[in-house]
Formats: C-alpha cells, structure tokens, sequence
C-alpha cells in the first residue's frame, strides 16, 4: 500500500534486519538525511536490505563501511544511493547482475540465491522507478535507485 514513509525509518528497520550480518562484518553503515517519500514501506525496506547486504556480502580486505543517501532528480523523482567499498563490479556485467539467478561469483565464494538484485529491480519497477549499478572493480560500487515523489505538493 503507498502511503508516505519515512526514508530514515524504511532504512532503521532494514538495519535491525540485518543486525547479525553487521555485527559479524564489523560494517560501517552510514547515512545522509533521507526524505520521506509515497511509496509501500514493506518493499523499500527489501530493496534496501538486499543492497546494504549485498555490499557487505561482496566485501573486500577491508571493514566494509556502506553509505547511503537520496538527492531530488529535477522535482519529480528522489534518487537513492547505496555506496560501498567493496569488491567492485566489472562494468560489462552492470546488466547482468539485475537479471535473476545471474551469479558472478561461484556458490563456494559466496552465499546466496542469486535473486536479490533481481528482487530490487521488479520492486523499484513496481514502484514506478528505476535501479542501476555505477561501480570499479577494487573501487567499490554505488548502486541507485530512483522512485517518483508522488502525492507530493
């Protein structure tokens, strides 16, 4: 059901979800304000949990420290950014890893069903918006999504 959330409480309740794989991670899980936005809470809180898990999954040598934040796109849609610095992404496979069960690691390297992403993309396209990686292999990747501001005045 869309009604307005709280960006900051969407991303509370995604980290308290993800509390043990923090805590065992040792990750660093910061965040700008966030706005509040006319969305369903339930699945924002899934898109968020996915990619905030995600990035400590696929985490290099160092603490994983993930940022996240929302800019105003031109008016009409907020763009939300989960930045990591992790492994890192090669940037032929930025198509690929949104595609269901497409694993760019093997099943001994990391856990893992291999629909996270896939969940985020059909979520944020039921919600009007859209997903998508910017990323270095060995510099981290920021993943972005974006989601109409409706109902706002």
């Amino acid at each position: 059901a869309l009604c307005e959330i709280s960006g900051e409480d969407v991303l509370n309740e995604a980290l308290a979800n993800l509390r043990a794989t923090i805590g065992e991670s040792g990750a660093i899980v910061t965040h700008d304000s966030l706005p509040a936005i006319m969305t369903d809470a339930t699945q924002l809180v899934q898109v968020f949990q996915n990619l905030i898990g995600n990035a400590i999954k696929y985490r290099g040598a160092v603490v994983p420290q993930v940022h996240v934040s929302a800019a105003r796109n031109g008016g009409n849609e907020w763009i939300f950014s989960v930045q990591d610095n992790g492994l890192g992404i090669d940037p032929q496979y930025f198509e690929r890893i949104f595609i269901i069960f497409q694993r760019l690691h093997g099943r001994q390297e990391f856990k893992g069903t291999g629909i996270g992403l896939a969940i985020c993309k059909k979520i944020v396209e039921r919600l009007g918006g859209r997903i998508w990686v910017e990323s270095q292999l060995e510099k981290g990747s920021t993943f972005y999504f974006a989601l109409p501001e409706r109902g706002e005045k």
